[in-house]
């Protein structure tokens, strides 16, 4: 197939492609300016449809592809400017400290930790303050399994007990 046959069975076919972009974009503007691009696209590309294959579909998928394409960019763009936005009212906003919530959450923490047996308390606190295993298990003479599972059975508890 020649270039003028292509083009000629491109423009012959490209009236269908009108009411589709107008209900992918919902603006006439815009369906106008998908339109062109899927055309030019479509014309630029000739070398990669494949003769006998249909064509409307061919149409149809480079315009949804350059719709889908664009919606992530504009998506993408309007993150970025919010983004933006925030950072900008973050930096110039004066912070109010309120540790309410936080000292009322470590409150129950602290009371679900002394509430634990104390053979499990006291690795899991050490573990807590920074301690690492092979530290806790020295300290404690306790080898490095038994160490590691106290913290574990610890955990299980605390969570169970915070999660009442």
């Amino acid at each position: 197939m020649t270039t003028a046959d292509f083009n000629y069975v491109v423009s012959r076919h490209s009236d269908f492609l009108h009411p589709y972009a107008i209900s992918l974009t919902n603006n006439y503007e815009d369906a106008r300016d998908l339109f062109q691009e899927t055309m030019l696209r479509a014309l630029l590309n000739r070398d990669k449809y494949q003769f006998g294959t249909n064509l409307k579909a061919w149409l149809y998928t480079i315009m949804r592809n350059i719709f889908i394409n664009s919606y992530r960019r504009n998506k993408k763009f309007s993150k970025v400017a919010n983004e933006e936005a925030s950072e900008y009212y973050l930096m110039n906003a004066q912070p109010v400290d309120n540790h309410g919530w936080s000292r009322l959450r470590m409150a129950e923490i602290r009371k679900a930790m002394d509430e634990l047996p104390p053979v499990f308390r006291l690795s899991f606190e050490l573990y807590y303050t920074g301690y690492k295993y092979q530290e806790i298990s020295e300290l404690l003479s306790e080898p490095l399994g038994t160490v590691k599972s106290r913290i574990h059975f610890a955990r299980k508890m605390l969570t169970q007990q915070l999660d009442r």
